[in-house]
């Protein structure tokens, strides 16, 4: 459905080019480019802002002035290829990787955030892939439904990847992912079928920007403080949060305040100057999958 969406969205844009280039070429409404082309970095700038201003109260070390002008081109770089070519038109090139040879060897599960789909991991799975790394990578659907109803589409990944394996696999989780995962855990008592949970730019805590939403349930469910939010952490052990390495940064233009993205009892690693998408394509996330995982070094990042 999302992929669907968002190839109506693209197909407006385009339409908007083209007659945005025919008033041009008379002469008028140039300027109607310039906002087509450079729309979203302007409104990645605003997010950008507000993560600095709701930062500046956060225990975690505020970004510089360099690392926040970083974290915002890393996102205006990434943005458009998410949003206007992955997840629409190639969310199916990359199909799930269960070899029947896999045995023996650890698989990996990846859960996608909000308003996105599996075509979010597309560069992860060609590396995977020629790792020899087993993957299943999850569509979450309904859009806009309840973090809870995605309990069965990562149940159903999890066992696919076990049996390909004949071992618990690395579960990832980005964004809304990571409480999905934590979501599932909770609801199936699945602390040993998983080697463990790496979450990129989850909003553990909630997110500032979740609070304005009124339509969809699961970005509700992500506001700060959240009756939900607070339902989860009361269903978690401390032994389960043990399990994650939860990997977040300041220059996050999502996941604010940026210490948010933290869990309580997990590991941590802090990623710089980076925002919310561009997380995936940073060398120290890779590395912690790939050690996770015991993939070569050679394997680079995304």
């Amino acid at each position: 459905m999302l992929a669907r969406i968002q190839q109506v969205l693209v197909g407006v844009w385009l339409l908007a080019v083209v007659a945005a280039l025919a008033a041009a070429w008379r002469g008028a409404a140039w300027w109607w480019l310039v906002a087509l082309f450079g729309g979203h970095a302007v409104w990645l700038a605003v997010t950008v802002a507000l993560m600095r201003w709701h930062n500046r109260r956060d225990p975690a070390p505020p970004a510089s002035w360099r690392d926040t002008l970083a974290a915002w081109w890393s996102e205006v770089r990434a943005a458009p290829a998410v949003f206007a070519w992955r997840q629409p038109f190639r969310s199916a090139a990359e199909p799930d990787h269960l070899p029947r040879d896999g045995a023996g060897r650890p698989g990996v599960v990846l859960v996608h955030g909000f308003l996105c789909n599996r075509g979010l991991w597309l560069p992860w799975l060609r590396r995977l892939r020629a790792a020899g790394v087993p993957f299943v990578a999850v569509t979450l659907e309904p859009v806009f439904g309840s973090i809870d109803d995605y309990a069965a589409t990562i149940d159903d990944a999890v066992r696919r990847v076990t049996a390909a394996t004949g071992q618990a696999p690395l579960l990832v989780g980005h964004s809304m992912g990571g409480l999905a995962i934590r979501a599932w855990m909770a609801a199936r008592w699945a602390d040993d079928r998983v080697r463990g949970v790496i979450t990129i730019g989850t909003p553990h805590a909630g997110t500032w920007l979740a609070e304005g939403s009124h339509f969809a349930i699961n970005a509700r469910q992500m506001r700060q403080g959240s009756d939900w939010l607070l339902a989860l952490a009361a269903k978690e052990p401390d032994s389960r949060r043990r399990l994650f390495l939860c990997l977040w940064g300041h220059g996050d233009n999502i996941v604010f305040p940026a210490s948010s993205a933290c869990l309580p009892g997990a590991r941590h690693l802090h990623i710089p100057a980076t925002a919310h998408l561009a997380l995936l394509g940073h060398p120290d996330v890779w590395a912690a999958v790939r050690d996770a995982l015991g993939i070569g070094a050679d394997q680079r990042a995304p």
